[in-house]
Order: C-alpha cells, then structure tokens, then sequence
C-alpha cells in the first residue's frame, strides 16, 4: 500500500473563518479575536516593530514572569560579580531549611569570630550573640548584613564552614538552572571565582516568589532596626519600594568590581515582572535604571488572548483513519505576551509532521502553533487533537491510499519528493 511521505506542513481551515487573509503560501492571523489559520505551508502576520529597551547597564535580564517572555536580555549569560545580589542565594537555602524543618524561625544562632570579622554592610554581631534566625533572615534582606550571611551558612554548611555552604550552594544552584552561578562565600564578597550571570539571578528571583511565597513578603520591608545597634543601617537599599510602581523586592549589590546592581520585581494588575541589572555607576544611576525598566515593561507589553481551548486552529491530514483529517485545537485558552502597540497580526505557522497515522486520541499532542512576535523570542505552544479518529476499515483504506496516489500523479514528481 501506498505510505506518504511525512512533511512538515499547515492545513487549511474554513475560508469563512473571521481573522483569516490568505495571500498565497502565506496567511494572516489575528491574535485579538479568535484566533484561526488558512493556507498552505506557513502564515505571515504583520505587526509594528518594537524598539529594544536601551539599558545603560553592564548586564540585563528582565523576564515576564506568568508568560516566561524574556523581554531584554544583555550580557545575561556572562558569569559576572554578582556582589550582594548571591545573598539571595543563601536565603533560599535558607527558607529550603525552614520547609524541611531543619531550621526554625525562633531558633537562635551562635556567631562566630569568622562570620564577626566581615566588614562592609553588618548587623554588627559579635560573638555573644544568639540570634534569632527571623532577626537573621531580616537582616540580610533588609540590611545587607555580610555577617548574618556566615552566621547561617555556618548552621546550615555540610561542614560547618561558610567555604563548604558555598560549595553546597553553587551545586543547589545547578540543580535549580542556574548553569554560569559559581560560589566562594555566601555573601557576595570580592572572591576569585564567586559568579553569577543575570539570568542566573533571574532565575532565582523566579523560585523565591514561586516556592516561598510565604517568605517573599520579607522582600518589601522597608526597614528594620536590629537591637538598636546600627541606627545607621536600618534602611532597605532597594530604591523602587514605595514608588507605587509596584515593586515588592529582592535585592541591591554594590561592589567597586560589580558596580551597582539590583534584582528587583514588580507586580502590576496580573502581571510580574522580573528584572536584573548589573555594573551601573551610582546608586542615582541604578534606581533611575530600574524604574525605567519597570516602566517599559508594563506599558509596551500587555497579555493577549490568541486562542480558546477547544477551539480548532487547523487541521492535519490523518493516515489510515475513519477521518481524512483531524483538528488542531489548544488544551487551554492561549494567552501571550505582544507588543502592546502591535498590530493585529503576528508571524505564525502550525507545524507538524504528517500524514500523522491512525487511530488519534482526542487530546494527544500532534503539533505546534509557532508565533514570532516581532522583537521577542518566538513561541512555540502545543496542539492537540480534537477528536478520537478509528483505523479507516480495509476498503477505506485503498479508497485513501489511491486518493494519495492520484493526487502525487496529478501533481508531478515533486510532489513525491
């Protein structure tokens, strides 16, 4: 029996369909309705360039976090300083410790000589102190504090040294996507090898607000005056919190080698935005940065709804089945991030390989619908099929399969290519 040969193809759907141009090998689809395809191999949609942010920062990363659209990415794979910025990864280490009960909040902590010896931002501990890990945890998110940093990772080191916490780090860090994050200290201070990328710290920003959404408040405290022993360091250095943009955390870092850095987010109406900047040159410099960032974020980016669940988008052609085709249709609404002052047309293309064989289970993935907003990476998000479709009987099947032929002899010998 005849077999075709697998392709990688788009199949039309209803003319009638609204949304829908047809120019050839080429169709229009809009993104504001519902969404429908038409044509052959592949569908062109126009939209209006989008200018790429002008960051002034040595690095960026900024990411939408409900879609996962990366919206400026510079230098965000270069392993750099990351300075005070890898003091959220101790904390999450830290909060992991809390989840598993190895550590509580009212516990109180020993200091030692070597976590007191650390100058630059402190809670100005010394060795008499036993503090509470609530009051640790605070004082480095809102204080920076450099020695809170030792005092926990000596509770927590495999070793009982911050040297074998930041090797525990760095391969926690690679377990969670963090590929460039390589540790020394678990605080950030100058040290050979101790790196991070942007999209490292992106990432990590990412599973604080995601796995600990308990502790993620913390992010957003103002201020915290720690025993009344440092009424110079009470402030949080994040310069966004307070602004009414919607910033609710992390971090600053500033070393003479990093610059100024700062991983922040923002939440406006059911969007959040994560965002990283490193190698600014004044604490002015880094706060006008980041505003401006958040800025740009929310208003030349909105959410779109393309498709429904359920509803067809194109179909594929189906081998040795009761149907000679079947719908494409998403499992659910597809909603993505575009330009806000787009278009109503986006680059698309349903892509498959196909004939795809009998019998198809309603649900079973069969393709992708490829969208390439103009300046954002493309999205590529599953298909699925509409309906069940049964083994065609013997006599459909060479009713098929001389069908095929008859069309490849109609069509010529590319058409067996």
């Amino acid at each position: 029996m005849l077999m075709p040969s697998p392709i990688n193809t788009v199949t039309p759907i209803p003319k009638e369909a609204k949304g829908v141009k047809s120019t050839g090998a080429k169709s229009m689809v809009s993104p504001f309705a519902k969404l429908t395809l038409a044509a052959s191999f592949g569908l062109c949609l126009t939209a209006l360039p989008l200018a790429a942010f002008d960051t002034k920062a040595r690095a960026a990363y900024v990411v939408d976090q409900g879609t996962d659209t990366v919206l400026l990415s510079k230098n965000a794979e270069v392993p750099l300083p990351p300075a005070s910025m890898s003091k959220l990864m101790t904390l999450y280490v830290a909060f992991e410790a809390l989840r598993d009960g190895r550590l509580s909040l009212d516990e109180r902590l020993p200091v030692s000589a070597h976590a007191m010896s650390y100058g630059g931002s402190t809670m100005f501990l010394d060795t008499t102190d036993r503090v509470r890990v609530d009051d640790l945890l605070r004082g480095i998110i809102v204080l920076s504090g450099n020695d809170a940093c030792a005092v926990i990772a000596e509770a927590l080191s495999p070793d009982g040294t911050e040297a074998g916490f930041a090797r525990y780090m760095t391969k926690r860090a690679h377990e969670l996507g963090m590929s460039n994050a390589s540790f020394a200290n678990s605080n950030g201070w100058p040290a050979i090898g101790h790196r991070m990328s942007m999209q490292d710290l992106g990432v990590l920003a990412e599973h604080l607000i995601e796995d600990f959404p308990q502790y993620y408040p913390l992010f957003s405290e103002k201020s915290f005056a720690f025993d009344g022993r440092a009424p110079s360091n009470t402030r949080n250095r994040n310069p966004l919190l307070g602004l009414g943009i919607g910033a609710d955390g992390l971090k600053t870092g500033h070393t003479s080698e990093a610059g100024y850095g700062l991983v922040g987010s923002a939440v406006q109406g059911d969007r959040r935005v994560i965002f990283v900047v490193s190698g600014m040159d004044s604490t002015k410099a880094r706060a006008e940065e980041a505003e401006a960032i958040v800025n740009w974020s929310f208003r030349q980016f909105a959410k779109k709804n393309i498709a429904k669940a359920g509803v067809s988008v194109a179909s594929a052609e189906v081998w040795r089945g009761a149907e000679r085709s079947v719908g494409l249709v998403p499992e659910t609404d597809l909603e993505i991030l575009l330009p806000a002052l787009a278009g109503s047309e986006i680059p698309a293309e349903v892509v498959y390989s196909g004939p795809i064989n009998a019998p198809i289970s309603k649900g079973q993935q069969l393709a992708e619908l490829v969208l390439q907003p103009d300046g954002l990476p493309e999205i590529r998000l599953p298909l699925v099929a509409e309906q069940d479709v049964a083994n065609a009987g013997f006599f459909q099947r060479v009713q098929n399969a001389a069908k095929v032929l008859s069309r490849r002899l109609i069509a010529g010998p590319e058409a067996a290519q």
